[in-house]
């Protein structure tokens, strides 16, 4: 499935916690294409600073989309990069995200937030198995399912999470719930006797995609 499962009108939005990032880069860019007209030189400046607010511009796009089926549906964009069964008879599903992907996260399923917690940790590739220690934060929903736990991992590049809502708060399936900044690693467990419907390599879009079988 690819990325591109937003409603027909295919309105796109900028992430919000992104400015402190982008605005500074956006500024400099206009700033020194501006000067290019005084003195050529500044194209050596320019040109890698316009280059990069597109790239930001692409990494920071925040589309709406049209929501799946499913009683948990995937939080982030990425690839299945593993699916673990847990001591506590959890399932958990991995989902590595690349620096190309929407880096917007959503609430698998519908409830209330009942916790976030900030835990601090290292920054090593989310790929790696190390990265269990990496910096993160821990999402408790209390849903219809029961207790179920997202966490968003930053990585090597990833090095800021950005919550958008706190414990307390009822939130729908799909509803944007945070951000990671550039590539990282989102984590959903399955609650105990719930199988998973996706599989190690397969794509998954945020909201969109059913990660539990029926």
């Amino acid at each position: 499935m690819s990325n591109d499962s937003e409603n027909p009108r295919g309105r796109v939005r900028l992430a919000r916690g992104v400015s402190p990032w982008l605005a500074p880069t956006a500024a400099a860019a206009v700033v020194t294409t501006a000067l290019v007209r005084k003195s050529p030189r500044w194209a050596l400046a320019a040109a890698p600073l316009t280059a990069l607010t597109g790239a930001m511009l692409w990494f920071f796009r925040d589309p709406e989309r049209v929501p799946g089926e499913g009683r948990i549906v995937s939080p982030a964009d990425g690839v299945v990069q593993s699916i673990d069964p847990w001591p506590d008879g959890r399932t958990r599903v991995a989902i590595f995200m690349s620096p190309l992907n929407v880096h917007v996260n959503r609430a698998p399923a519908a409830g209330t937030i009942t916790s976030v917690e900030h835990v601090p940790g290292g920054f090593v590739p989310a790929f790696n198995k190390d990265s269990d220690k990496n910096e993160r934060v821990v999402w408790h929903f209390d849903t219809e399912l029961g207790d179920i736990e997202m966490v968003q991992i930053a990585g090597a590049v990833a090095r800021r999470i950005v919550p958008y809502l706190s414990a307390g708060t009822k939130v729908a399936q799909t509803e944007r719930v945070g951000l990671i900044r550039f590539g990282s690693r989102v984590d959903v467990y399955l609650p105990e006797g719930i199988e998973p419907a996706v599989s190690v390599g397969q794509k998954t879009v945020a909201g969109v995609t059913r990660i539990d079988h029926a």
